[in-house]
């Protein structure tokens, strides 16, 4: 059951510190980031990338998929820059962007894993 706001106790709402929401622009650019992670095989693709940097066609055959739906993933998760390239040669290598990106896959992974409870 939800109280009325002035049943909830004022007084304790009075006695806590002011926290101000994070920026609007900030959380839109958030929202698509955790868009991007949001697809399963751009997650496998950034798993894959979180280990070692490898160039589209490696992707292709580790993860049994066709070139040009990598290469489509690869797109917009450099537009939301998740990954960054490397040129050598006549390949492309992608890895993650930074650590922050490792960690959010790594820390995404580890509690899907965990054994879900009722």
């Amino acid at each position: 059951m939800v109280e009325d706001d002035e049943d909830c106790g004022t007084e304790i709402h009075r006695a806590r510190p002011v926290v101000e929401p994070a920026a609007l622009h900030l959380c839109e650019r958030t929202a698509n980031i955790f868009r991007a992670l949001g697809d399963v095989n751009r997650l496998r693709l950034l798993s894959v990338l979180s280990r070692q940097e490898m160039c589209v066609t490696e992707l292709t055959e580790m993860l049994h998929d066709n070139l040009p739906a990598i290469s489509q993933r690869l797109k917009l998760l450099r537009a939301e820059r998740l990954v960054r390239t490397r040129r050598q040669g006549k390949h492309v290598f992608y890895r993650l962007a930074d650590e922050h990106i490792a960690h959010l896959i790594s820390n995404g992974l580890a509690h899907g894993s965990e054994p879900v409870e009722d």
